[in-house]
């Protein structure tokens, strides 16, 4: 039960003395300070955001009080820079903004940090109830502003407009309950500019935990002896990522083959004889060609809702007898292939495995599979001697020898062809140093996200990212303010790649997707961080190692090639199949 200096029983004359003796101990606390409070018994340890007047109150009480507060350039960067750093610590981040266009820049942020399964609590003001409808500057309330912004829905999954302090307890209450649950949880309370100056009142901790979320040994049972009786594979998805121990010893008892989701590269290891490779957005033929060949019974499916770019509802991923899927939220198995047969474990992932390694004491003899065609490895071309501007093929050559291989880095891409070149070549070998988006794939979002990755987890983090992206959201003048060594790549080829080529697969050869060149070097110095440009593939290793080795913000500008093709085929086969209503089960690889 959650306390408040409100709430202390007071039947006994005892218990009474008791409550004014704390209460006179107590200082007056405004709401702000209630708000601080709620935030720092749930964890947060960081606040980003875009401040203003309406925020001002809780904004300095933010700044007194141990919460690390940074100030953005834009309340958009400040939420995707919120996401990455809860996926580098695990802890909730808060962020915060003023009214009107502060509420509405930040949206795609908090829309990307629910759909990737973030835990980001957003604070916003609002109008003072007195000046509604006055045409108040930025007037903002439930009656100005979507309905949406104010309540759970599409948005958030908990949101509140707080009229007073009585509200508190109840709020603390329900945010350290859904906070504790497994998975993403996004939330925002609007406070009205008075309310947040207003008395509030002690809010302390409550200690209860969200039970975890264990499976009955039935279950385990009947999962033991399905997979006991029947070859299987086992598809990794980033909701696994803490399990990833309980995945390589799953895998190796039982000699299971592995593939993974883009966003779950490096969860099992990309060098391991029994890794099939990625699937879905930029995946590898291999796990194609496997699945052709050798289909297994069942697939074990963790940690990945099987959407678009993980699968492209490819039927041949449909295992003959079909899925075991695992997952904390019931509404994800089936969901994706619903003629599928699909049996639904909602558990933690790690405790279910766990369990069910106890059905596989023994070590399974392990079979050797052949490493992929040398076509899909860039480190086997022949190449030293190309003229000509920089190939992505040689560029994620040199950043896998001398970024994943030769450092603890997080390695970020950013959405378009850099998250294709990036998922196609790169190959990681243990979790949580690779992060690309296949949710929300907002342009953009790893330009400022990686500030937030590089603060909390302490770690070189490096962002590779084309320069439409780069140009429409960075925080490169933030990087600097607050010295946080984030380095940027960027594939510049004046043009949105992703777009260009795409399109031109797609039929259509009208659409312009030309940019005025830009010099990123230059913009990154006139900030204060530093840079190099890269016009060549000779000038690659050094500069990627000058970027490294720096403890500035750092700019690659590397001059890019259009000619050749990103790995983006199943992704324009899925688009024309979309667009002109085409249900076939004939897909190409890539």
């Amino acid at each position: 039960m959650l306390i408040t200096e409100k709430s202390f029983n007071t039947k006994s004359s005892q218990e009474t003395s008791l409550t004014k003796s704390i209460s006179q101990q107590l200082p007056q606390i405004t709401v702000a300070d209630s708000i601080i409070q709620i935030l720092t018994n749930l964890g947060v340890r960081h606040a980003f955001g875009v401040g203003g007047g309406a925020i001002a109150p809780i904004w300095q009480t933010l700044e007194e009080s141990s919460i690390d507060v940074l100030h953005f350039r834009h309340e958009a960067g400040a939420a995707f820079a919120a996401m990455e750093a809860y996926f580098a610590n695990g802890s909730p981040v808060a962020v915060f903004t003023t009214t009107g266009p502060g509420i509405t820049n930040a949206l795609t942020g908090m829309m990307a940090a629910r759909w990737e399964g973030a835990k980001v609590i957003f604070i916003s003001p609002s109008t003072p109830e007195t000046h509604e409808g006055k045409w108040a500057f930025q007037e903002t309330n439930p009656n100005k502003m979507p309905q949406d912004f104010f309540c759970h829905g599409s948005i958030f999954h908990y949101a509140r407009h707080i009229k007073s302090s009585d509200e508190l307890p109840e709020i603390a209450q329900q945010l350290t309950t859904r906070f504790s649950k497994p998975g993403g949880f996004v939330a925002h309370l609007s406070i009205p500019s008075d309310v947040q100056s207003s008395n509030g009142c002690h809010v302390y901790p409550d200690t209860s935990k969200f039970p975890l979320l264990i499976p009955d040994q039935k279950i385990i049972n009947q999962v033991g002896e399905l997979l006991s009786s029947d070859s299987f594979a086992i598809w990794v998805g980033f909701g696994a990522r803490d399990a990833a121990q309980e995945i390589l010893q799953l895998a190796e008892r039982t000699g299971a083959a592995v593939m993974s989701s883009p966003r779950g590269k490096g969860i099992f290891p990309e060098n391991h004889p029994q890794y099939l490779g990625v699937t879905g957005f930029a995946g590898h033929d291999s796990v194609l060609q496997f699945m052709k060949s050798t289909p297994p019974e069942y697939i074990l499916v963790l940690g990945t809702r099987l959407g678009e770019f993980t699968s492209f509802w490819n039927p041949l991923l449909i295992p003959p007898k079909g899925f075991i899927h695992v997952d904390i939220d019931s509404q994800v198995p089936g969901a994706a292939y619903p003629n599928a047969k699909t049996f639904p474990v909602i558990a933690d992932i790690k405790i279910f495995l766990t369990m069910l390694l106890e059905k596989f004491p023994i070590v399974h003899e392990s079979y050797t599979r052949k490493s992929l065609p040398d076509s899909l490895n860039p480190q086997n071309r022949n190449d030293d001697f190309y003229i000509g501007l920089v190939r992505p093929v040689k560029l994620m050559k040199v950043i896998q020898e001398v970024i994943v291989e030769n450092s603890d880095a997080i390695v970020m891409a950013d959405a378009g062809n850099c998250l294709s070149w990036a998922t196609h070549y790169l190959k990681f070998q243990s979790p949580n140093r690779w992060r690309g988006s296949t949710g929300f794939g907002s342009m953009g979002y790893a330009t400022t996200g990686v500030l937030g990755a590089s603060l909390v987890s302490g770690k070189k983090t490096v962002v590779i990212v084309g320069d439409g992206a780069m140009l429409m959201n960075n925080e490169i003048n933030t990087a600097v303010q607050y010295k946080i060594p984030a380095v940027w790549i960027i594939l510049n080829d004046s043009s949105y790649g992703m777009c260009s080529q795409g399109t031109k697969q797609q039929g259509y050869t009208s659409i312009k997707t030309e940019i005025a060149p830009t010099n990123f070097v230059m913009l990154a110095c006139s900030m204060g961080a530093n840079g190099i440009g890269v016009e060549n593939e000779s000038q690659l290793e050094n500069a990627i190692l000058q970027a490294m080795h720096s403890q500035l913000p750092f700019v690659v500008d590397v001059k890019i090639s259009r000619e050749e093709l990103a790995p983006i085929s199943m992704r324009i086969n899925s688009l024309i199949r979309q667009s002109t209503n085409i249900n076939t089960k004939i897909f190409k690889t890539s």
